[in-house]
C-alpha cells in the first residue's frame, strides 16, 4: 500500500511546487493537503517569537493530520519551527520540517550561505533552524539573509513573473556565499531565475524534503 503523506500548508502558495517535486521524485506515495491560511495571515501579525497560542493551534493542525491515517507529515511554511518541534513530540510518525533537507545540501556546498527570503517572520525561526542544525551536525557556517519585501504580495496577488525577478535581483547581493537557498517552498519557482542571476549553487526546498521524507519513511524514521 502507498504511503500516505500529509502536507500541512499555511498558505495555499506552498501547494504546487511540493505536489510537484512529488510528481518527480516520488510519484508513489498518496499525498493528502490540509490547507489552513489563516494560519500565515496570523503569523504575520506576530513579527516576533511565535505565542504558545499558535503554537497549540499548529499542533490541533498537525494532530487532525495524523488521525487522517498519515505514515509521515510534511510541513511547508517555514514559519513555525517551535510548533513544528512540538508536533513531532505530539504524533508517533515522521514529520518532516520544511527546510531541514536543504540545510543539509547547503552545507555540503561550503561554510558562506545565503537566503532570499519573501515572508519576514519565518526568518528569525529559520535562522534558529538553521544555527541548531549547524550545532548538531558539528560543521561551522554561517547565514547571511535577504528579505525581498515585495515579492510574496505580488505572487499572491497572482503574478509569479514579477515575483521570480524581484528575487533574481537581489540574488547579487548574495553571491559571495558558497551556495544560496531559496527559503520557502513558494520561492522555488524563482530558481531557475536566481541560477541566471549569480554563479553559485541555487537551493530549493520542495525536492530535498521530497527525498528526505521518502527516506526516513522506508526506514521507519530513521534516517
Amino acid at each position: 500500500m502507498a504511503p500516505r503523506i500529509v502536507l500541512l500548508h499555511a498558505t495555499p502558495v506552498a501547494m504546487a511546487p511540493i505536489q510537484a517535486a512529488f510528481a518527480e521524485r516520488w510519484p508513489e506515495a498518496e499525498t493528502v493537503n490540509l490547507l489552513d491560511d489563516g494560519l500565515s495571515l496570523d503569523r504575520s501579525k506576530e513579527p516576533g517569537a511565535i505565542s504558545e497560542r499558535m503554537i497549540e493551534r499548529f499542533v490541533r493542525f498537525g494532530r487532525y493530520g495524523h488521525d487522517m491515517g498519515a505514515d509521515g507529515i510534511l510541513i511547508t511554511c517555514s514559519a513555525f519551527g517551535p510548533a513544528i518541534d512540538r508536533l513531532i513530540e505530539s504524533v508517533p510518525v515522521p514529520v518532516l520540517k520544511p527546510n531541514e533537507a536543504m540545510f543539509r545540501a547547503a552545507i555540503a556546498q561550503g561554510a558562506r550561505i545565503g537566503m532570499l527570503a519573501t515572508f519576514g517572520p519565518s526568518v528569525g525561526t529559520m535562522t534558529d533552524e538553521f544555527e541548531e542544525f549547524v550545532a548538531e551536525t558539528g560543521r561551522p557556517a554561517s547565514l547571511r539573509t535577504v528579505l525581498v519585501d515585495d515579492a510574496m504580495a505580488r505572487l499572491r496577488a497572482g503574478d509569479a513573473e514579477t515575483h521570480n525577478r524581484l528575487i533574481a535581483e537581489r540574488a547579487p547581493d548574495l553571491r559571495d556565499c558558497d551556495a544560496i537557498m531559496l527559503a520557502h517552498f513558494s520561492t522555488s519557482r524563482a530558481a531557475e531565475a536566481v541560477r541566471k542571476a549569480v554563479d553559485i549553487p541555487v537551493l530549493t526546498a520542495p525536492h530535498a524534503a521530497v527525498d528526505r521524507m521518502r527516506a526516513m519513511i522506508e526506514t521507519g524514521g530513521s534516517a
